[in-house]
C-alpha cells in the first residue's frame, strides 16, 4: 500500500490548498497567531501532524488507496456513524476530575469530536504512533508489533463491552488501576492543588481575588467585558443542575481575555472568567474559559445531513460530543453564543495532565502504555451510543464494532499496521515540505 507518487512541488501546492480551506479565514485575522503555531509545527513530523487533521481527512478521503470513498474495511451503515474523537493521536491522552470527584486517565481535547466511521481515529492514532516510534529510533518490526498490540486491545476491550463485561472487569484507568506512565501521570495530578493553579492565574487585591496581569492575559474594554458576561449568562442554560452546588457559584469575580493558545486553536478568541468556588474561602475558586469553537475537520467529509443538522453551533457540538464521549464528564462544560459563534465552555482543570512521551522510552514500556491507550479507545467508542441520552447515535457502538471486527479478525491489525508505516512516512516528507514552503515565505498571509 503507497501514496501515489507526487513531486514535492505538487504535494506542496496540495498542502497549501488545504490549510487555505482548514485555517484560511483564522489566519488572515491574526497572522501573528499562525506564525506561532506553524513555528511549533515546524519542530517536529509528529508536532506537524498533530496540526494537520485536515491534511490527514483530505488524503483518506481523497486517496483511492485507502477505499475510504467506497467505505472501507470494518465500516457498514452503523459502524461509519458513530461518535468518534476526530483528533485520536498518542499525545490527546491525560487526566481530568470527573464529575465524581474521581481522577482518570483517559482521551482528552474533544474539540475535534464529530460522527464518522470508527475506523477513521484507529487509523490517526496508528500513524501517530509510527511517529513516534520513529522519532524514538525504533525499527519497523517494533512499531508494526506496537500498532498490533494497540490494535490487539482495542480489540479485546470492545468485545468485552460488547458481551456484558462487568464494570469491575473493565475498570477505567484510576489511582487504583492505572500502571506505569498512566500512574505517574494520575499521581502527578493528585499532587496538584486548586490554589497552585490559582497562584499561578490571580492575585488577591483589596481581599478579593483577580486575574493577575502579564502570562497571557488581556484586560477587557466595557463592551467586550458586556459580551463576555451576556455570553456567560446563555451558557449557564446549559449546565445539569447538579454542576454548581450553590447559588454563589454563578458570582462572577473577574473576566480578562487569554492569548497563547495552542497548536490547534490558533486564532481563535479566548476568555477566562473567575468565579466564586464552593464557599467563601478564596482558595477553592474557579476558573472557566469561554473559547470559540471550530469547524472540525472531519466534517467537511461527513455528508449525512441527519448528523450536520443535529448540532446548533460548534460549540453545541463540541460539548455534546464530549459528554457522549466522555462518562462523567466536566460537570462545568456547556456551550455559548459570542458575536454570533458558537463556543464552547469549560473548567481550566487544576487536575489536568498530558500523557508525556519524553521519558517513555523503554521499548516493553511503550508496549504497555499502546496497550492501554487501545483498551481507552475502545470505552470511549462504547460509551458513546444508545446509553449517552443522545439520539443521534441509537444504537449500541461496541456490539456494532464487534460484529463488523468479528467479520475479519485476521485482517484488523494489519489493515492498521499498513496504514501506519505508509501514513507515517507520509508525514514525515510532508513536515519536510512544509518547513521549506514556510522558512521560503510560500504560504499567504503570513
Amino acid at each position: 500500500m503507497s501514496f501515489p507518487q507526487l513531486n514535492d512541488e505538487h504535494r506542496g501546492e496540495e498542502i497549501l490548498a488545504v490549510f487555505d480551506t482548514a485555517f484560511g479565514e483564522l489566519l488572515a485575522a491574526d497572522p501573528a497567531a499562525f506564525r506561532v503555531k506553524f513555528r511549533k509545527m515546524a519542530a517536529s513530523a509528529f508536532a506537524f501532524y498533530r496540526g494537520t487533521a485536515g491534511l490527514f481527512y483530505h488524503d483518506l478521503t481523497v486517496s483511492d488507496q485507502f477505499g475510504s470513498k467506497r467505505g472501507g474495511p470494518y465500516l457498514d451503515e452503523r459502524t461509519s456513524r458513530v461518535w468518534i474523537h476526530g483528533d485520536l493521536h498518542a499525545e490527546n491522552f491525560g487526566t481530568y476530575m470527573d464529575a465524581n470527584g474521581r481522577l482518570i486517565f483517559n482521551v482528552n481535547d474533544f474539540d475535534e469530536a464529530y460522527v464518522g466511521p470508527f475506523t477513521w481515529d484507529l487509523k490517526r492514532l496508528a500513524a501517530s504512533i509510527a511517529l513516534i516510534g520513529y522519532a524514538k529510533a525504533l525499527g519497523d518490526e517494533q512499531i508494526s508489533e506496537l500498532v498490533t498490540i494497540y490494535a490487539v486491545a482495542y480489540r479485546e476491550r470492545i468485545h468485552a463491552l460488547a458481551t456484558g463485561a462487568k464494570s469491575d472487569e473493565v475498570p477505567p484507568f484510576t489511582l487504583d488501576t492505572a500502571q506505569g506512565p498512566l500512574l505517574d501521570a494520575l499521581r502527578d495530578a493528585r499532587s496538584l492543588t486548586r490554589f497552585g493553579l490559582l497562584d499561578s492565574m490571580t492575585e488577591i487585591r483589596d481581599f478579593e481575588r483577580r486575574f493577575a496581569s502579564g502570562g497571557g492575559s488581556v484586560e477587557l474594554d466595557a463592551a467586550t467585558r458586556y459580551k463576555v458576561l451576556a455570553a456567560f449568562d446563555g451558557y449557564l442554560e446549559t449546565l445539569p443542575d447538579s454542576s454548581l452546588t450553590r447559588p454563589d457559584s454563578y458570582r462572577v469575580k473577574d473576566v480578562v481575555g487569554r492569548r497563547g493558545i495552542g497548536i490547534g486553536s490558533a486564532g481563535l478568541p479566548s476568555y477566562n472568567i473567575l468565579l466564586e468556588g464552593h464557599s467563601d474561602a478564596l482558595e477553592n475558586d474557579v476558573v472557566i474559559y469561554i473559547k470559540q469553537a471550530q469547524t472540525p475537520a472531519v466534517s467537511r467529509h461527513i455528508t449525512d445531513q441527519a448528523i450536520r443538522g443535529y448540532f446548533q453551533h460548534e460549540g453545541h457540538r463540541t460539548v455534546i460530543s464530549q459528554r457522549a464521549l466522555q462518562a462523567h464528564a466536566d460537570p462545568w462544560l456547556g456551550w455559548t453564543e459570542l458575536d454570533g459563534a458558537g463556543q464552547l465552555v469549560a473548567e481550566v482543570s487544576p487536575y489536568a495532565v498530558d500523557l508525556d512521551w519524553g521519558d517513555i522510552d523503554d521499548p516493553e514500556e511503550i508496549a504497555q502504555v499502546v496497550a492501554d491507550l487501545g483498551r481507552a479507545t475502545a470505552t470511549m467508542h462504547s460509551a458513546a451510543d444508545d446509553q449517552s441520552g443522545e439520539s443521534l447515535v441509537p444504537f449500541s457502538t461496541e456490539r456494532a464494532i464487534d460484529a463488523a471486527l468479528a467479520a475479519d479478525e485476521e485482517g484488523f491489525a494489519p489493515l492498521l499496521v499498513d496504514f501506519a508505516h505508509t501514513y507515517g512516512a507520509r508525514a514525515r516528507a510532508d513536515h519536510q515540505t512544509f518547513v521549506d514552503l514556510f522558512r521560503n515565505g510560500r504560504i499567504p498571509g503570513l
